[in-house]
């Protein structure tokens, strides 16, 4: 803890941005974490959203994901119950089961959220995705068996490849295993 007074310099309505001592950071107004979403297709496929990203300005490729509690109706939700959620309205794939894999801070020196990475497993396809609201995504399924190549290939046409997709694969290659 810093003996430091904690300062408010900006209170938006999503992130409030703090000074403590020297050291600027920002918070979510939620504050209960962002969970990412590792799913695989009974074709054994990766399941990744695109979006374009203002701080980028440019498109991002990512697993899905979103705020947990964001909203009223899920301010008590679980990370797992996040995960299907997110799946869902992004993706358009409704899961059996979800497990978290992994927790740990965002980006410890800017922000003070933490990722919750859950696997979750038995898709099936239940709708289009794209997201909510003013949400404009596009799906991609990812073949697991050339999955290099492809993420190489989206990467030379320009987009922003999130590095937690590594991460998930990681977890994949380690035996947490696609469905066959």
């Amino acid at each position: 803890m810093s003996e430091n007074p904690l300062e408010v310099l900006h209170r938006g309505k999503f992130l409030v941005l703090l000074k403590e001592g020297r050291w600027e950071y920002v918070q979510r107004s939620s504050n209960r974490g962002a969970v990412f979403v590792l799913a695989v297709t009974p074709q054994r496929e990766l399941v990744l959203v695109e979006q374009h990203r203002v701080p980028l300005h440019a498109r991002s490729l990512e697993l899905p994901a979103g705020i947990l509690g964001d909203e009223d109706s899920s301010a008590n939700e679980t990370p797992e119950a996040c995960g299907l959620r997110e799946l869902e309205e992004e993706a358009g794939f409704r899961g059996r089961r979800a497990r978290i894999l992994l927790t740990g801070p965002v980006a410890p020196g800017m922000t003070s959220e933490i990722l919750y990475l859950v696997q979750v497993e038995e898709l099936e396809k239940s709708g289009a995705g794209g997201g909510v609201g003013s949400e404009d995504i596009t799906v991609h399924l990812a073949p697991l068996d050339d999955i290099d190549r492809w993420l190489e290939e989206k990467r030379l046409v320009g987009l922003q490849i999130e590095p937690r997709i590594y991460t998930g694969l990681y977890f994949l290659r380690q035996g947490i295993r696609a469905p066959a």
